[in-house]
């Protein structure tokens, strides 16, 4: 039985913001294939929930590479997958929450 996926309203302004970056800055194509690779990954964590590795900052928090340079952040509970957040592979460590 495939997991309800939940979007955090934080993810979903991020990937707004990386979306209008990459129309931008790139291509209307190039922001359709981030999304597209981003829609694909959130119904393989439907289907399989614990495939991310854990986070070494706070328990239950588990994270996964959408691209090299954006990871998707989130946590299982209740036959839920409720997506926390996305980060810049690149940012300072420090600043991560998770």
């Amino acid at each position: 039985m495939a997991y309800e996926v939940i979007l955090k309203k934080c993810f979903t302004n991020k990937l707004v913001k990386v979306l209008a970056y990459l129309e931008k800055e790139w291509s209307a194509k190039e922001a359709q294939k981030f999304l597209t690779k981003t829609d694909r990954l959130l119904l393989q964590l439907s289907g399989q929930p614990f495939t991310g590795a854990p986070s070494f900052k706070i328990k239950d928090v588990r994270a996964v590479l959408i691209t090299r340079h954006n990871r998707l952040y989130y946590i299982v509970k209740d036959k839920k997958v409720i997506v926390l957040n996305m980060y810049d592979t690149r940012m300072d460590p420090k600043k991560k929450k998770y």
